[in-house]
């Protein structure tokens, strides 16, 4: 049996389905759509993002939440069994010793939410992507 969203009217296989009604406006919106169960480990994302590059600006870009100083810097999403977060490909490059036994891809690092999240690695790429795309 369908289920059809009373806001925006799409309809979903699952009752009360996560999903976007519309575009989240900031990281706050954002991390309240998704479900219940993962928003502290967004949260906790969001946190050492933070604290790892202060001077950047926090926005939503491409319906993700986006840290950015003059450009985009690194974004970070939620998906079904992980948080991606996606510094770009050449710091998956840089970083490709230190994401051994992480699932990565050309500027992709995806972290599952029944692991920790690697605090000091996130904090190196993203201090990373806040030095080089500044040149």
């Amino acid at each position: 049996m369908k289920w059809k969203c009373p806001q925006c009217g799409r309809e979903f296989a699952k009752q009360n389905q996560p999903h976007y009604c519309g575009k989240p406006q900031t990281v706050d919106e954002y991390i309240q759509t998704q479900d219940e169960n993962i928003r502290p480990k967004l949260e906790e994302m969001r946190a050492i993002l933070r604290n790892a590059i202060p001077e950047a600006e926090e926005c939503i870009s491409w319906s993700m939440p986006t840290y950015r100083k003059g450009r985009n810097l690194i974004h970070f999403a939620a998906s079904k069994k992980h948080i991606g977060l996606y510094p770009g490909g050449e710091a998956t490059a840089v970083f490709k010793e230190e994401l051994t036994g992480i699932d990565t891809s050309k500027g992709t690092i995806r972290l599952p939410y029944d692991k920790e999240l690697p605090e000091e690695l996130i904090t190196k790429i993203a201090r990373w992507c806040y030095a080089e795309y500044q040149k």
